[in-house]
């Protein structure tokens, strides 16, 4: 089989990596790919915003089978044009991709069909959202509705601060993701990553992570797109699983195929895991970024199969194997992230790959012969162990050998786990 990714962070070197392992795999092309994408796959030079250019390229280079690694071609339609052209495609079309697009467009869903999930409203205009949150208090969550990568979420502890958020929003802080800002019921307790195939009829689980969203140690700091995750979430049990499919997961996919929007590809969930249960934050159309590091790097299965069964509504006949150790991603980032960071500093160094480590390139570049840093997030240290601190101790040990003068790092990734 031919296969085209698309995408050039993290996630897609890790969806490479593992692709380019499948006994299935005649040729994978990436577009535009990265450096470490470049070690398992032919990097190509195409416009992932010209549908049409992307969908020549299959036909012209006999790709049968395409892969979308992030949210912004797929929320853009990238899909349909595929499909349209006859071209197998790992990912939701324009309408189901509205999950990820627009929080209240998930919420309205979740209103629709009894999805457990924070109260909220939906507002186009600053005054109202305003008056909304001085009556309702704070803590209290502030969302931009459309695409921010990762930053348009903002957990308020205080009313100065949700406020503040409002008016970052309709500022265009957020440019037109800010639109619309959906404002809703802060949840408390213990966050989750939980990913399911989809083939628009049925669902596969795969695994559980979870992620740690805040810059700085002890989740302090702004918002950022990730700085670590590690997968299994203990939090995740196998009754939480169960539930978070029969409340979350199940109803989500009954809905959106009543509705006329039926989902086909990666059904993200994050998760509260509250005193009531399982309650959804958001969805997500695509593999997380860093979780996708460390689900590949447990998954024992061969991805291509399970991803071309989603994409050609053949789910049930497959299933998924993972290896019992836990897996854990660092972020190496620029300084300065997630504010200005300098960029096209040199990474003189990295560590060898091993069975039990793997580093990911998200934002790296050649530059007249040289690696260097392009990015916010820039590198992904993953190890596995037998236990979270095995693996924790594997990442950071071979973290401390990259030679990047301009990165730095949290040094807590995986923090809950080992409290427990």
């Amino acid at each position: 089989m031919k296969v085209l990714l698309i995408g050039s962070g993290g996630r897609e070197h890790a969806l490479a990596w593992k692709l380019s392992q499948s006994p299935l795999l005649d040729t994978l092309y990436a577009a535009p790919g990265n450096p470490g994408i470049a070690g398992c796959a032919t990097l190509v030079t195409l416009d992932i915003d010209d549908h049409a250019a992307v969908s020549a390229f299959c036909r012209e280079n006999g790709v049968t089978f395409v892969v979308v690694g992030p949210e912004a071609p797929l929320v853009a339609g990238i899909a349909d044009r595929l499909r349209a052209d006859g071209i197998a495609v790992f990912g939701p079309s324009k309408e189901a991709a509205q999950l990820e697009g627009s929080k209240g467009f998930t919420k309205d869903l979740c209103a629709r069909y009894a999805i457990p999930t924070g109260a909220y409203r939906r507002f186009r205009d600053a005054a109202a959202a305003k008056a909304y949150v001085r009556e309702q208090g704070a803590p209290i969550v502030i969302k931009a509705d459309g695409l921010a990568a990762g930053k348009g979420v903002t957990v308020a502890m205080t009313l100065d601060e949700a406020l503040a958020a409002v008016e970052d929003c309709f500022d265009g802080a957020f440019g037109a993701a800010g639109a619309e800002v959906v404002v809703e019921a802060f949840l408390d307790g213990e966050e989750a990553s939980f990913f399911c195939l989809c083939d628009g009829k049925s669902a596969l689980p795969l695994a559980s992570a979870q992620d740690h969203k805040r810059v700085g140690d002890g989740d302090t700091g702004p918002n950022t797109g990730g700085m670590g995750a590690y997968s299994p979430a203990p939090v995740m049990t196998g009754a939480m699983v169960a539930r978070t499919m029969k409340e979350i997961i199940e109803p989500t996919i009954r809905g959106m195929a009543a509705d006329g929007h039926p989902f086909s590809g990666v059904l993200f969930a994050g998760l509260m895991i509250t005193a009531k249960g399982p309650e959804l934050i958001e969805y997500n159309v695509r593999f997380g970024d860093p979780e996708c590091q460390v689900l590949m790097m447990r998954l024992d299965s061969d991805l291509l199969p399970l991803l071309h069964a989603a994409a050609t509504g053949t789910l049930e006949q497959v299933s998924a194997s993972w290896r019992d150790e836990t897996a854990l991603a660092v972020v190496l980032a620029s300084k300065g992230y997630p504010g200005t960071y300098e960029k096209n500093t040199p990474i003189r160094s990295l560590p060898d790959d091993s069975g039990h480590l793997k580093v990911f390139h998200a934002g790296t570049a050649m530059k007249d012969g040289a690696l260097v840093a392009t990015g916010g997030r820039v590198l992904n240290v993953t190890a596995t162990g037998e236990t979270v601190e095995a693996a924790q101790r594997a990442a950071y040990a071979a973290l401390d050998r990259v030679e990047w003068d301009n990165g730095f790092c949290r040094r807590d990734i995986g923090w809950r786990a080992i409290g427990r």
